[in-house]
């Protein structure tokens, strides 16, 4: 056949969602893969690791058949089976636990290794039909998406394409070069057309920071004390918009007293940015009417992750400047889908609240039985784990890989490669890639929603969640509709139920857009709270907040993991180019790019240390310590240290992953991840 370009859409685990053009060669071969020219957002950029996509779907290590573990947990050691085989043993492993235990012995786990919304949420629906343990998605987006709300009310924000239309663009946690291209390209249409300025702010120097006019390296953890410090010079030097503040915000007045005490000397000393620029940056942002600020998900990694970040979305509502083309923020656009109906896909209807619901992140501690954790439920006896690697990505590695290697423990991995997490399974089956299946896809970084079909057949005997979702439900027994449908006719079904055009439709057109007007989006016609007013005081009960830890009005929250004569360091493990979590690690493009692990040290701090370029260092803290190279870099302030991408376990000199150094500990109000929130001890190994 000749080759053909096939309209798709990116699975991963990243906002921007890109709608791509996929060269088919063959009915299980793919070439090249570029971005849709015609959608406004992707405009035919992608990044390069997807750009390489044909690596991964015809990489030799793929798994192509089920398996079975014939040697210990861990080893690696595995017998090929049929899938009738490892099916049924399944079943067989989730009556008998479930029986002896309970079905709350039994926790489906997952995330985002998939973002399409039948093969990555159908694995709730078993869990919802038969009463498994519910997962509490901590890992990634609960502190900021907390922050956000509680001051505008929803989640949603100024339009990203509006950034063309800024004359001042402050990217705040995040590093588009690396992890979401797109953001750049629009940036790109406004410093070319408007001369507009982009500022970066990060506690080190990224490739976003690299091509910024502007960079501020702050220390990590103290967002919310420059974001204070920028809105005392605000208000006394006149560049709060009095008018818009009475109008749309709940206590101006009270704001602007407590941040009277919050200069830019006070915010110095917390975030080691030197106190004139913190002058410069709130003038610059203060006399910009079109200033656009694009939060980043490094809010979404620190213990005060979530009053940071509020602190930084009132920035806008101080200037006013949500009322200007151009002007406003945005975090994520992933409230604005709210009117897709997805409980068929999920079976949220036969969802029971009263079940236990386990942190993701603490995974660790639930699969070595701390009891806290457990509810007061019966441990954990059967996993089935789909779209997640926790034995590198989740916190506190090692004792997430001692509850992993419990005999008692029977775990099911539907993986694409020999993962550290499949090593300690019982059982392996083999899973599609997104080009071998039909999905659907919000965009958290746009506002399209995208159907596609598959591009090619399945690898081997590749299956897709959905289907071994739907197998496992038909074999235990359930008559519930989800379980037999084909994934199509589940897309095409949830979309009938939420009013929208037909699977068929989205897909030819391909893709719907669920923007909101100018208005709406600036929210002009008030925030998403009863008064329409923004928040300076949350409610931050109502956001979790049962111990009453969180400031009442914007301010920096003094919880982190800050550095002490013990571990005078603090650790920021930053995602890397070319890796997403531990996607694309077996890629040999990747890995060439990327090279090996390494630890980004100050030159100073090298040389006082005698660590040498290159070299080995050994960081660590109460939970373990790491080996990995030096590479001198006076991109950030010296007391602070970066490793760049979660690497495999086995890319460290000593088999154990950076991982082991980040805690298990639940981020301020509701939970959440801390992985940016580590302080450390340093010596050469």
């Amino acid at each position: 056949m000749a080759s053909t370009f096939v309209p798709s859409t990116c699975p991963h685990d990243c906002p921007s969602t890109c709608a791509l053009e996929i060269e088919r060669l063959d009915d299980f071969t793919i070439g090249k893969v570029r971005g849709a020219r015609d959608n406004d957002y992707t405009q035919g950029v992608i990044c390069a690791k997807v750009s390489a996509y044909r690596e991964r779907v015809h990489h030799p290590d793929r798994l192509s058949h089920p398996l079975k573990r014939m040697g210990a947990k861990g080893d690696g050691k595995f017998a090929r089976i049929s899938w009738d085989e490892a099916l049924d043993e399944t079943v067989d492993k989730f009556k008998q636990v479930t029986a002896e235990f309970g079905a709350e012995s039994v926790w489906p786990y997952y995330f985002a290794g998939t973002m399409g919304l039948v093969q990555r949420d159908g694995i709730n629906r078993l869990r919802n039909v038969f009463g498994y343990s519910r997962q509490e998605m901590t890992i990634c987006t609960l502190l900021p998406w907390t922050g956000w709300v509680a001051g505008t009310g929803a989640m949603w924000g100024t339009d990203p394409r509006e950034m063309a239309q800024s004359d001042l663009i402050i990217v705040w946690g995040g590093n588009p070069v690396s992890t979401q291209v797109n953001v750049m390209t629009h940036i790109a249409k406004a410093r070319k057309s408007r001369g507009a300025k982009l500022i970066v702010i990060d506690p080190y120097r990224t490739p976003t920071a690299e091509v910024a006019d502007t960079y501020l390296a702050i220390q990590p953890g103290t967002d919310g004390a420059l974001a204070c410090a920028l809105m005392h010079v605000l208000f006394a030097e006149g560049y709060a918009d009095a008018e818009y503040l009475e109008a749309y915000t709940d206590k101006p007045t009270q704001l602007r007293q407590h941040l009277s005490a919050k200069t830019p000397a006070w915010a110095s000393k917390l975030t080691g940015i030197p106190e004139q620029d913190i002058f410069d940056l709130a003038r610059a942002y203060g006399q910009t009417k079109k200033a656009y600020i694009r939060v980043g998900y490094g809010f979404a990694r620190s213990r005060n992750g979530s009053a940071s970040l509020h602190a930084v979305s009132c920035l806008p509502a101080v200037t006013g400047a949500w009322k200007h083309k151009g002007g406003g923020a945005l975090h994520s656009n992933s409230g604005m889908y709210s009117r897709l109906d997805q409980s068929l896909i999920t079976a949220s209807d036969l969802e029971d609240t009263s079940i236990r619901e386990m942190d993701m992140s603490r995974i660790g501690a639930v699969l070595t039985n701390e009891e806290k954790d457990l509810f007061g439920g019966p441990p954990v006896k059967a996993m089935l784990i789909q779209n997640m690697n926790p034995a590198e990505v989740a916190p506190d590695t090692h004792k997430v890989l001692k509850g992993l290697a419990r005999d008692d423990l029977f775990t099911v991995v539907h993986e694409q490669f020999m993962t550290d997490t499949a090593k300690f399974a019982d059982l392996v089956l083999p899973a599609t890639m997104f080009v071998e299946h039909d999905d659907m896809y919000k965009g958290g970084g746009h506002m399209y929603l995208q159907v596609a079909r598959k591009v090619i057949e399945p690898y081997g005997e590749c299956k897709s969640n959905h289907d071994v979702n739907c197998s496992l439900g038909q074999r235990l027994g359930s008559d519930h509709p989800g379980f037999h449908m084909s994934a199509w006719e589940m897309i095409d079904r949830t979309l009938a139920d939420s009013g929208l055009p037909s699977a068929d439709k989205i897909a030819d057109n391909r893709w719907f857009d669920f923007s909101k007007s100018y208005e709406e989006a600036n929210y002009l016609n008030g925030f998403n709270h009863p008064d329409g007013k923004f928040r300076f005081s949350p409610d931050w009960a109502a956001h979790g907040d049962r111990d009453g830890i969180m400031p009442t009005l914007p301010d920096h929250q003094d919880i982190i993991d800050a550095a002490t004569d013990q571990h005078p360091f603090r650790l920021v493990t930053a995602p890397a180019r070319r890796f997403l979590n531990s996607s694309f690690t077996e890629m040999p493009s990747s890995i060439a790019k990327e090279g090996r692990p390494q630890a980004l040290i100050h030159p100073d701090v090298c040389r006082e240390m005698g660590l040498e370029e290159g070299k080995l260092v050994r960081l660590g803290n109460k939970q373990g310590s790491v080996v990995v190279h030096i590479r001198a870099f006076d991109g950030l302030q010296k007391d602070v240290v970066v490793v760049e991408g979660i690497w495999p376990n086995k890319a460290f000199v000593e088999g154990v992953g950076i991982n082991v150094l980040t805690s298990a500990d639940r981020g301020a109000p509701a939970g959440g991840a801390v992985f940016h929130d580590t302080a450390v001890w340093m010596e050469a190994a």
